[in-house]
């Protein structure tokens, strides 16, 4: 009789990342005859893929090991438990001291190593592995089989850029992912084509700063994230491009440019702020003001008149004045976001915010949140309704709600509801919409009378 082969479930938390992540350890154990698993009761080894941005974020961890650990007494299984991530790589060996159910931890530069360390977690060895990599460890991402790429979908994520230099005084990124490193442009030609191979029609090109992208070029050189770009698209059958996250230090006149003139560029821009006060500004060291950023965005504006902007926020910061939120509601307004993420300041150990005086109250960090977050619900909703009536692109990327209907995603990231008889998953169609719903568009197919040849199609319909 023929052995089932091993089950792996990951539990993933946070940014598109880790997303990423979670698919480059599956890729690494896939060698190994690793499947997915449909939930953790049903592992053979579960991954908790984590995250240290939120607030709490250890002790949501230990928690979750906590059910694991009730999950494994109550089902007598003993599926193997690893936690990696960035919780793993600001933790380590603490972990297993607090959590005996965890058979290894893992940082982000190690994956390649996971089939390694299960070897040594089965000899009971416990291993603990959050060296940052001396050697190049882009090289060592495993490549997904075409079948798993195809069971993933029609969209997939690249990362072409990771750490960050910037050191934000409320951020942890510098500790856990290091300094900034960028993958070879070969890397991702490769990566990219091999995916467009197997069906994906649009790539989001992933970093922690990913406008600060200067990797090595076949030519010797570094490229930048502009440069790359071109480059990426002239490979046939790729539709679209996106990238995530940015900062607004590197957003630089090249890479304006490739919004105005790369078609295949989706015309939406995360590009954080996370205050409208100079003031706070400078505490969280951003090194650039308000003004400067209004200045950038309407420079990008100019460049891709259909921008919509998309941006983060962090209230109650040390020492957040009344005032200096009040800023923030200015800049949020003067923007105009189509949407944002908001949060309130938690502090992060071994970080400089962390120990800063004039630590605002909880409740004013929530009143704050609150008035934010209305404010940016209603840009969201008002920048939806403009849609009505207009034509846009959508890339099919899984069945709808309802039979004869198929979801999607319009050139601004939001989902599209539309009845698309005919059509397949995989293609760009031309669509007007129709109305708004509470967290997607709806929309039409646009007849071949509505598409005149020489006018409806833009180029990224038509790749």
């Amino acid at each position: 009789m023929t052995a089932s082969p091993p089950k792996l479930f990951v539990k993933s938390y946070g940014c598109q990342m880790n997303v990423y992540d979670a698919e480059r350890m599956a890729d690494a154990l896939a060698p190994q005859g690793y499947v997915a698993a449909g939930s953790a009761e049903d592992a053979d080894l579960i991954i908790l893929n984590t995250c240290h941005i939120r607030e709490k974020a250890a002790e949501k961890v230990y928690s979750e090991l906590g059910r694991i650990r009730k999950m494994k007494q109550e089902t007598g299984r003993s599926p193997k438990v690893a936690v990696a991530g960035c919780v793993a790589q600001a933790e380590g060996a603490e972990i297993l001291k607090r959590a005996p159910v965890v058979d290894l931890v893992v940082g982000p530069q190690s994956y390649h190593r996971l089939p390694e360390l299960l070897r040594e977690a089965a000899e009971g060895r416990r291993p603990v592995d959050t060296e940052f990599a001396v050697e190049d460890k882009f090289d060592r991402l495993a490549a997904p089989a075409p079948k798993a790429i195809r069971g993933r979908g029609v969209t997939a994520f690249v990362t072409v850029q990771e750490g960050c230099d910037k050191f934000c005084t409320f951020c942890v990124v510098p500790y856990t992912r290091g300094a900034e490193s960028s993958r070879p442009v070969s890397q991702i030609v490769a990566e990219t084509e091999r995916l467009v191979a197997a069906g994906v029609r649009e790539v989001t090109l992933l970093g922690q700063n990913v406008d600060a992208y200067h990797g090595e070029g076949p030519d010797g050189r570094s490229w930048s994230l502009a440069r790359l770009m071109y480059e990426l698209a002239e490979i046939e059958g790729l539709a679209r491009l996106r990238y995530t996250t940015s900062h607004p230090r590197d957003m630089d006149d090249e890479l304006i440019a490739a919004h105005r003139d790369l078609a295949k560029l989706m015309p939406y821009l995360h590009l954080p702020v996370q205050s409208g006060s100079d003031r706070v500004l400078a505490a969280m060291n951003r090194k650039h003001t308000a003004d400067e950023y209004l200045r950038l965005i309407g420079r990008i504006r100019a460049a891709r008149l259909d921008l919509a902007l998309s941006g983060d926020f962090i209230v109650g910061f040390p020492g957040e004045t009344d005032a200096d939120f009040e800023a923030t509601l200015a800049i949020a307004r003067e923007a105009g976001y189509a949407s944002a993420f908001t949060f309130k300041y938690s502090p992060r150990p071994g970080t400089p915010a962390a120990d800063m005086d004039g630590q605002v109250p909880e409740p004013v960090k929530d009143e704050r949140l609150r008035r934010l977050q209305a404010l940016i619900a209603a840009q969201q909703a008002a920048f939806a309704r403009s849609l009505v009536g207009r034509r846009i692109d959508v890339l099919l990327d899984r069945p709808g709600r309802h039979p004869g209907q198929l979801a999607g995603r319009s050139p601004y990231l939001q989902p599209v509801q539309i009845v698309a008889p005919g059509a397949a998953i995989g293609d760009v169609v031309s669509a007007v919409v129709t109305d708004v719903g509470a967290n997607s568009l709806f929309a039409a197919l646009r007849t071949a009378a509505e598409r005149p040849d020489d006018m409806s199609m833009t180029p990224e319909a038509t790749a």
